[in-house]
């Protein structure tokens, strides 16, 4: 397994790195989400796809529709190192994501996923991302550890509205105003951009944000760094 520091983390990986360089956003969520909440998150997943990768953590469930909707062009952080399929209903599209798309993992192998993980999983996924979205949760779940991780890092969160009995952690959320509602998908994703679109940054703030992947930009031709400042080209 191949390894890299990005941000402060060092990740194993297997697939495409150059997607850790693009504007990206979290789409994390319930297990056992209803019908309604999976298919907004395939669809949204989709339609953001075109300006963002798509994180998430290839449970079941939200996560599993969200990378459905953005593929290729999605990341998923796994709990369990590279070589454990986890869960292993979603064995095929792991694979598939290790070939075409990017799964990155904090652990060596033969690491099990264990409860400990899980909520590392959660920090990173929200980390290396521009904005939350949190499709559905309960008030107690796992899911709103993602939004106490958004909070840390200070980043944007989102949710979909939701009926009175479903998912009362969104719907908390929503209520005292800790996130937005996305009324509209088509009027949300065009309107969504990333703060991080400067031309140019500080050698730190672009080190920051990209991790030793800046110098391969570097040689790609992509970016050219010059007294103490990164010029993104193009």
């Amino acid at each position: 397994m191949e390894k890299i520091k990005y941000l402060d983390f060092e990740l194993f990986y297997k697939g495409d790195l150059s997607l850790l360089q693009k504007p990206k956003i979290a789409i994390v969520g319930s297990r056992k989400a209803t019908k309604y909440s999976r298919d907004m998150t395939k669809l949204l997943a989709k339609k953001l796809s075109s300006k963002f990768t798509i994180v998430s953590g290839g449970a079941l469930g939200i996560d599993t529709h969200a990378h459905q909707g953005a593929y290729p062009n999605t990341i998923m952080v796994s709990p369990s190192s590279l070589d454990i399929f986890y869960p292993k209903t979603n064995e095929t599209l792991i694979k598939d994501m290790q070939k075409n798309a990017l799964v990155i993992s904090e652990y060596e192998k033969k690491y099990l996923p264990r409860k400990y993980s899980f909520v590392q999983r959660n920090r990173i996924i929200v980390a290396i991302s521009d904005f939350l979205i949190i499709a559905e949760a309960e008030k107690n779940s796992g899911s709103m550890r993602s939004f106490e991780w958004a909070q840390q890092y200070g980043k944007k969160v989102f949710v979909l509205p939701h009926r009175l009995n479903e998912s009362s952690g969104t719907r908390y959320l929503a209520a005292t105003n800790q996130a937005e509602v996305i009324w509209d998908i088509d009027e949300f994703c065009d309107n969504l951009g990333v703060n991080s679109d400067e031309k140019i940054l500080t050698l730190n703030e672009a080190l920051k944000k990209y991790g030793s992947i800046l110098y391969e930009m570097e040689l790609e031709g992509k970016v050219e760094i010059k007294n103490g400042k990164v010029y993104f080209n193009g």
